[in-house]
């Protein structure tokens, strides 16, 4: 597994009452949704990168805003219809 090394001021992880572990799981949720909603990563594969389950990581992309479905409307009504 690769390492990476983020460094944060001090006064930024107690302005957002976080310990420097909570701050880094977040960031790797925050940096999985994204991933996710640029359609750069599966669900499975941004659940592992953020080190949840799937389940979890989907419960998650509706705390961020972000639509679990790829699919547009449009392409959902055209799978629906057969045309």
């Amino acid at each position: 597994m690769a390492s990476m090394r983020i460094e944060v001021p001090d006064g930024a992880l107690a302005e957002m009452r976080q310990d420097s572990v909570g701050f880094a799981s977040e960031m790797r949720l925050a940096a999985a949704v994204k991933c996710y909603e640029l359609k750069k990563v599966s669900q499975g594969r941004a659940a592992e990168i953020a080190g949840i389950s799937r389940a979890e990581f989907v419960t998650a992309l509706g705390r961020f805003g972000v639509s679990p479905f790829h699919a547009t409307v449009e392409e959902i009504m055209t799978e629906a219809t057969g045309a």
